[in-house]
């Protein structure tokens, strides 16, 4: 079967919503993910975040699974990770998102999961995309209902595997003004936080803007101010989540994984070893080879990282931008979740004052090329790499990759001095812009 795909990228289809992503786009990929189902009457859970542009996608979405012949369940809005979880619970055939995660409110997607709250794999992508061209069968149309129940479905998921008593810690929430905006405060309450809740009154456009886990800033001056013990920052689908310590100071997700990675190996419920990206610092791997635990490297993106957990049959795994997946919870990353484990490896210890791993000054350069796909046959350019490489063995290294889908190749150095990392990225960037640009 082909698995090429045009239409999604590394985590569904995304673009500018009314021009990319319109409600004919829309309708059709719920007509047409709908028709590749097995199910006699396909039965869809359909959430979203708190865009503007999410009621008219939700709908003509929900149209398109109806027309296709099954029937759409409207949860209204809801983390991604709450889909991945209702649909399992629930016993649900597909459950289909309708975010642009961290992007600007003018940006909206689409992305699904399957009946085991997996996001779907390459080849099934490229199927919808063949009917999205031939056509789907005809139907006899479904039904388009609400969904009661849902946040309180998720919110008992989360105190079920997250048993915690956080009676007398104060915490900041930073809820990016996204789809966390009610569930990440309720279930830090029941578990009996004092919370401190910013960013969570959405108006359809401000999602994402200056807060959540893009702008660490305001979750930490919030803590600093107020006192909080910790604070934690989600993004506007709430499936990544990023933390700041007493101090104001940032823990991004290659800090919060290997503080989870220690903690759950010492007590034997790691199940082997962590699932990280090609993006992940050079110092996690340094502290999780010191600690005797096994690191799996994948390209980027959370739905790479869960393949080879499946693979392999671990648990713990994710990305440096606070993708913290948790298979043994949901099969995705969880923002909220991950903010509960955090908070259960932490077992009142001050995160000011925990180092689970060290992290190398890391510099990332973005250069504009005529043709990304060029890169690969850039033998001088690789010959620098390995070369660069070679010069920062054992304390350092360079990764150079294309972007997935911008005209850019991306460029990272790690090394132990800021100032080297700086010299070695300029080198090979210079070079990169000399022979693509």
């Amino acid at each position: 079967m082909a698995t090429e795909r045009k239409l999604f990228g590394t985590d569904g289809v995304r673009g500018e919503a009314g021009t990319f992503l319109t409600a004919e786009l829309a309708l059709s990929l719920g007509r047409a993910t709908t028709a590749s189902l097995e199910a006699d009457r396909p039965q869809v859970l359909i959430v979203r975040d708190t865009r503007e542009s999410g009621p008219m996608l939700e709908s003509a979405l929900a149209a398109g699974v109806a027309e296709a012949g099954g029937d759409a369940l409207l949860g209204g809005v809801l983390p991604t990770p709450a889909a991945a979880v209702l649909v399992r619970k629930l016993g649900l055939d597909l459950a289909a998102v309708v975010s642009a995660s961290h992007n600007p409110y003018g940006d909206n997607g689409i992305k699904f999961f399957s009946r085991d709250g997996t996001k779907l794999g390459d080849e099934i992508e490229a199927t919808i995309e063949a009917i999205l061209e031939s056509g789907p069968p005809p139907a006899d149309p479904g039904h388009v209902r609400e969904l009661d129940g849902g946040a309180e479905d998720y919110l008992r998921a989360l105190e079920s595997a997250f048993p915690l008593d956080l009676s007398g810690v104060k915490v900041a929430l930073d809820c990016a003004n996204g789809a966390t905006h009610r569930v990440a405060p309720a279930i830090f309450e029941r578990l009996g936080a004092d919370v401190e809740v910013i960013a969570a009154e959405p108006d359809g456009r401000n999602i994402n803007a200056g807060c959540g886990s893009t702008h660490l800033d305001n979750v930490a001056k919030h803590v600093v101010s107020s006192g909080a013990s910790i604070g934690f920052a989600f993004d506007g689908d709430g499936d990544r989540v990023l933390a700041v310590d007493r101090e104001g100071r940032y823990h991004d997700g290659d800090e919060l994984i290997a503080l989870l990675a220690r903690g759950m190996s010492e007590r034997g419920e790691l199940g082997g070893g962590v699932a990280v990206t090609v993006m992940s610092n050079y110092g996690f791997h340094r502290a999780m080879e010191e600690a005797g635990i096994e690191v799996a490297v994948t390209k980027v993106g959370d739905r790479y990282v869960l393949d080879e957990l499946r693979k392999r049959e671990w648990v713990l795994g994710g990305e440096q931008s606070g993708h913290i997946i948790d298979t043994g919870f949901a099969a995705t990353g969880d923002g909220t979740a991950a903010a509960l484990m955090t908070m259960r490896e932490l077992a009142g210890r001050d995160l000011a004052t925990v180092e689970a791993m060290e992290k190398l000054p890391q510099v990332l350069v973005n250069v504009e090329v005529a043709d990304r796909t060029a890169i690969a046959d850039a033998t001088s350019v690789w010959e620098a790499v390995e070369r660069e490489g070679a010069g920062l063995e054992g304390r350092g290294r360079v990764l150079l990759r294309p972007s997935g889908t911008e005209p850019l190749v991306r460029v990272m150095v790690e090394a132990p001095e800021a100032e080297e990392a700086n010299a070695v990225c300029k080198r090979l960037a210079d070079l990169v812009q000399q022979e693509l640009g």
